[in-house]
């Protein structure tokens, strides 16, 4: 991300000591209407279905039972917010590109996650996961899109890093960031990842912890 390599050590840690902090459920929203007041800067996660957006979650805050992890695609069907300190905000979005739901439950959800992106002024960023074992899919570079739309800056975080091969890594990387240069809202940097194991987790604490800096919103400079 940077070549500021004391800076990111430095962020490393605050970023571990922010996640390392008080976690709690705070609040669920099944429609736009009962959207929580704003207040705390946010982080969204938004991802396919069983993507692991739940467990990347658990896997930030060190927490094995925070966010519930389903073995059953479609399950989230609100956005789901957490309370880390009164400082920031964790929100688990409804996953998206499971054909098994109906479609009015899938225009549903759509609806309420672009009425919570284009209204949120407290949003830092869109975290979108991708499945780092399968790459972009179709359903991927739509959201991509609707983030691009919507104005809302968005990073991709690549998932169970832990099921790639290490000599694979590189290129599911860098194709990945290919594709986001067609993309304006996108962040130019991929985040590889794997809740089993913890890698890239500092990496992206440390990227939260930058982003609340750099705007403001807490005092967390290292």
């Amino acid at each position: 991300m940077t070549d500021d390599t004391e800076g990111d050590a430095a962020f490393q840690e605050t970023g571990r000591k922010l996640f390392a902090g008080p976690c709690d459920f705070f609040y669920a929203a099944a429609q736009p209407s009962g959207l929580p007041e704003i207040g705390a800067p946010e982080i969204a996660f938004a991802g396919r279905s069983n993507v692991g957006k739940s467990s990347l979650i658990n896997a930030l805050t060190g927490r094995n039972g925070l966010a519930r992890a389903s073995h059953t695609p479609g399950r989230t069907r609100e956005l789901i917010f957490f309370d880390l300190g009164g400082r920031l905000r964790l929100v688990d979005m409804p996953g998206y590109g499971y054909a098994a739901v109906s479609k009015s439950t899938s225009v549903g959800w759509e609806k309420l996650v672009r009425d919570y992106l284009r209204g949120r002024p407290t949003l830092l960023r869109a975290f979108v996961l991708v499945d780092g074992r399968h790459g972009l899919k179709a359903s991927d570079e739509e959201t991509f899109s609707a983030l691009d739309a919507a104005a809302v800056s968005y990073a991709v975080v690549l998932t169970k890093r832990d099921e790639v091969k290490a000599a694979a890594q590189p290129e599911r990387v860098e194709a990945t960031l290919t594709a986001l240069r067609a993309h304006a809202a996108a962040y130019p940097h991929v985040f590889f990842t794997s809740a089993r194991t913890g890698e890239g987790a500092p990496e992206l604490r440390a990227h939260v912890a930058r982003l609340m800096a750099e705007r403001g919103g807490d005092q967390v400079r290292p």
